[in-house]
């Protein structure tokens, strides 16, 4: 059954937290990241990305970056703009975007559950990434950003969440990309064991949005838990921090593919064998956004190509074998483009569909890279029944959206 434990967070006092609420690390780039915190010296992009306070030529990954990080949230708190509450709470967030809501609840998961596979994941981490967050979490001795969990709803735990909407929130603010943030504090006990015992009955949680964090969290606790020969099993290493959200409240979109080269083919080469899985139409300039699974909008050489996956090249009964990240993987990934790891490969990046087609044409345009593919998301249904079966996705294939701000609270893991 899925642990969920209350903590005492530290936090922006209110007046400050729309300042300090920044994007999650992994949503923008060190340039993106200047110039959204430019002038901001509250923002937690100081805390998440802290290479942002050193020259362009910095090593984002130098433990000195790691160091910068930890003394910038460590003034934070000296200058209190951000608290620890006295004691053990919940905390209620309701993310808003063009009138869509989803309102998950803020508290710390076990690690024990992460290796038990209470908490089921469905994509593999890459290396890089993974040690980058350890690294963070070791420096700083604490999880800086929650991750972003799924549950099956349950309607009573839905509906208790939804009296305790009623009372004044801690914080209510539109941030500067038009997402609306709005938390509640729940410290009464009865409220607070309501919902843990809600969440015992839970089989399992998902990890949605956070694969990295996650694992990072988990790896890290179970480290600090080994050194320490007085280990009782209620230190705060042993929990790390996450929003749950019913699944019924979450949506999924696309999350896309651009390539560096055509894997030393020709234009007239590389449809030719495209042919061969696909029924191809050329679109020209317009760009092109999938409508249904099996399709795709190819971006090569300033026009669009519709593909369609030819029947025999996806299996419909495995749930993983159906996704159009596989069928382009399979298809034109690794016989084509010769990109056998999605994890390792540095010819491939992936870009989420909140940025655009837009985001596609202009780095393919720019000569960064060569050829774009948009592919139709993948549904929640499809990520719990690929969790439940206990596969693995390819990496990069959910991307949800509104993202959880980062700052808003903080798990000290002493």
């Amino acid at each position: 059954m899925a642990i969920l434990k209350p903590f005492k967070a530290i936090r922006p006092v209110k007046d400050k937290a729309a300042l300090v609420a920044s994007k999650p690390y992994d949503v923008i780039n060190t340039k993106e990241a200047r110039i959204e915190s430019r002038g901001n010296d509250l923002s937690f992009l100081h805390i998440v990305k802290p290479e942002i306070d050193f020259p362009d030529e910095q090593d984002p990954y130098a433990q000195a970056v790691y160091i910068k990080g930890r003394e910038n949230f460590k003034a934070l708190c000296e200058n209190n703009i951000m608290v620890q509450d006295e004691t053990e709470c919940y905390y209620i967030y309701m993310l808003e975007k063009d009138k869509r809501q989803q309102t998950g609840i803020v508290g710390c998961a076990g690690i024990e559950d992460y290796f038990n596979e209470i908490i089921l994941k469905h994509e593999l981490t890459r290396p890089d990434k993974e040690e980058d967050r350890k690294n963070h979490v070791r420096v700083t001795n604490m999880n800086a950003e929650p991750v972003f969990f799924a549950f099956r709803s349950v309607k009573a735990l839905d509906k208790l969440v939804e009296e305790i909407k009623k009372n004044l929130p801690e914080y209510d603010f539109v941030a500067q990309d038009g997402v609306r943030h709005v938390v509640w504090k729940v410290c009464e006990k009865n409220l607070i064991d309501a919902i843990s015992d809600h969440f015992e009955k839970i089989d399992h949680t998902y990890v949605a949005d956070g694969h990295h964090r996650t694992a990072a969290a988990a790896l890290v606790g179970r480290e600090l838990k080994n050194k320490n020969r007085y280990h009782q099993g209620v230190e705060e290493y042993n929990y790390f921090m996450a929003v749950h959200f019913p699944d019924n409240q979450l949506q999924i979109i696309d999350y896309n593919r651009i390539v560096k080269d055509l894997n030393g083919l020709s234009r007239e080469t590389f449809l030719d064998l495209l042919g061969q899985s696909f029924e191809i139409k050329s679109n020209g300039p317009a760009q092109y956004k999938p409508q249904k699974l099996h399709e795709f909008g190819m971006f090569l050489e300033g026009n669009w190509f519709i593909l369609r996956a030819k029947e025999g090249t996806y299996e419909d009964q495995d749930p993983i074998g159906v996704l159009d990240v596989t069928i382009l993987s399979d298809q034109i990934l690794k016989p084509i483009l010769g990109i056998e790891d999605l994890r390792t490969d540095k010819r491939i990046d992936f870009v989420g569909g909140t940025r655009g087609l837009g985001e596609l044409e202009k780095r393919v345009n720019n000569g960064e890279m060569k050829v774009a593919f948009a592919l139709y998301p993948v549904t929640m249904d499809q990520l719990m029944d690929i969790a439940d079966s206990g596969k693995i996705m390819p990496p990069k294939v959910t991307w949800f959206e509104p993202k959880l701000a980062s700052g808003l609270f903080v798990h000290m893991l002493d």
